[in-house]
């Protein structure tokens, strides 16, 4: 027996009426939109008889909609479901081994970080073992405006919540590189936007953000890779920290749900490395493999 081309094993416990279902879900996505029952007979290499109960029964539960006579699309039911799911995958929980491989990949600290009103709130902090190392606790709260990540949360509010976000916080309370006024933070907020990433430099120190995203391609968290001046201000070993950085954040991004963020990141990246030559291994001295 074969289903859509493809032999069936041999094994008792194969129910093919459940095979045939989820290969019919399978068939829809993106670009595939609705299917007539007649094309989905036709992928499966049956007749449309053989699929009419599946597809009476996928409807039936919700999983599939009939928009017309002979033609469906994905139902309601199978879309909740998968919303349901990821939105219930706690933030944390995927970025941590990632961002764990990222710091062992380049041995600088890496943070994760959601937005607060104008504070980033740390959630998460991935700390490299070497004796110059950015090492900023769980629970720590910093303006948004003063941190690569913060700037990247702030990135693609609305113009209009940006304003009342920032209607009675006074900026030039804060020291340099921190912009002085709402205009000034806006203009650096368009430039990090149209870029896709923030590198930021302050004490010593230097970190580059990039944005995570949910299902919706919202940004809902921001990672970062951080280590001392001096590491980072080589711009072979800087592009080379930036591209595992966006890869890391498409990852992220797409066990999330989303389809934005990763395509995003190699498109970031690619561009990063036209412009800067990569490092190789031996450019990372500080390495302790």
């Amino acid at each position: 027996m074969t289903a859509g081309n493809a032999e069936l094993p041999e094994n008792d416990y194969w129910v093919p009426a459940l095979q045939r279902g989820l290969r019919i879900l399978e068939m829809f996505d993106g670009v595939q939109r609705t299917l007539g029952s007649n094309e989905i007979a036709a992928r499966l290499g049956v007749s449309v008889s053989a699929i009419y109960r599946i597809l009476f029964t996928l409807s039936e539960m919700g999983y599939l909609r009939k928009i017309d006579r002979n033609t469906y699309e994905l139902g309601t039911q199978l879309i909740s479901n998968g919303f349901s799911y990821l939105a219930s995958r706690d933030i944390v929980d995927v970025a941590m081994p990632l961002l764990n491989t990222l710091r062992d990949k380049t041995s600088l600290s890496c943070h994760l970080a959601i937005r607060e009103q104008t504070e980033s709130l740390y959630l998460y902090r991935a700390f490299a073992a070497q004796r110059l190392s950015v090492n900023i606790p769980i629970g720590t709260r910093i303006p948004c405006h003063c941190t690569a990540m913060g700037r990247i949360l702030l990135s693609e509010l609305p113009a209009d919540t940006l304003d009342q976000l920032y209607q009675r916080v006074r900026l030039d309370d804060y020291p340099p590189p921190a912009p002085k006024s709402l205009p000034e933070l806006a203009q650096l907020l368009g430039e990090d936007r149209e870029r896709g990433w923030v590198l930021h430099r302050s004490d010593y120190s230097t970190a580059i953000a990039s944005a995570v995203r949910d299902h919706t391609g919202s940004i809902v968290a921001a990672i970062n890779l951080s280590g001392p001046e001096a590491v980072l201000d080589n711009e072979a070993v800087r592009s080379q920290c930036l591209q595992l950085l966006l890869h890391t954040a498409g990852e992220i991004s797409t066990q999330l749900g989303s389809g934005y963020g990763d395509g995003l990141a190699v498109q970031n990246a690619r561009s990063v490395s036209e412009t800067r030559p990569c490092a190789p291994k031996s450019a990372f001295p500080w390495r302790r493999d």
